[in-house]
């Protein structure tokens, strides 16, 4: 018995030495590990406390994080996804995906994966949708303000004031958006229609489409000069 109490003592104090040169030497004891884990949310944190990327499930997704709050999304309740965060707390892209059948029995489905220009909106969207019994896949680019004068959540704010108008009022509140430059424009899209054809479609600094590559479900290539106003100036195809 005093060989077992001596040796529980000698192990009593080195495990004490232990501790306290881990305390002193500000070792750090390795990180956990785990091969499987069940989780509804993950938030990413830097040290501060700045949250910098959170994985949810659909039923605690965030909504839209801004310098170091949270803006109420309510369009966002039926996805599950990843949210991007920026330095300052500042949304900056994310994926988002959902998919069930829907009343009809068809597939209610699509994943979105988005980056975003500094305090404003997407730049790039990869896309995938199912609606209806109609699909399309597309890559699109987009052009977005700075963020001075206006960022998205002023500019949204403006664009919510703007539909409150009436039709008239309405119409020269959105262009006096686009004189103060303040309207995003897509300037690319690639991809699949809902008419199963591939397209490719440019877009001028206006957002006017003025280029379109397209084959469609049957094979048929086709391309087409727009001009300013949108209607077909030139078209080249097979016939």
């Amino acid at each position: 018995m005093s060989r077992l109490n001596a040796f529980l003592s000698g192990f009593a104090s080195c495990a004490v030495a232990l501790a306290a040169f881990t305390v002193l030497t500000g070792a750090k004891a390795p990180p956990p590990k785990f091969d499987e884990i069940d989780v509804g949310r993950i938030n990413v944190r830097e040290p501060d406390g700045t949250l910098r990327m959170v994985i949810s499930n659909r039923a605690q997704f965030p909504g839209a994080p801004w310098k170091g709050q949270e803006i109420p999304r309510p369009d966002r309740r039926d996805y599950a996804g990843m949210l991007f965060i920026n330095d300052e707390g500042t949304e900056n892209g994310g994926l988002i995906q959902k998919g069930q059948l829907g009343l009809t029995g068809k597939p209610d489905a699509g994943l979105s994966l988005t980056f975003d220009r500094f305090r404003q909106d997407q730049v790039l969207q990869l896309l995938h949708a199912e609606q209806g019994g109609k699909t399309l896949t597309q890559l699109a680019i987009n052009d977005e303000p700075p963020h001075a004068p206006a960022d998205a959540k002023q500019r949204m704010q403006r664009m919510d004031e703007a539909d409150r108008l009436p039709r008239e009022q309405r119409a020269h509140a959105y262009a006096q958006l686009k004189a103060e430059g303040l309207y995003p424009y897509n300037r690319v899209r690639l991809g699949t229609t809902l008419d199963r054809a591939s397209a490719l479609t440019l877009a001028d600094a206006e957002g006017r489409p003025r280029l379109r590559l397209v084959v469609s479900a049957e094979g048929q290539p086709l391309i087409q000069m727009l001009d300013a106003q949108g209607k077909v100036a030139k078209a080249i195809g097979l016939d």
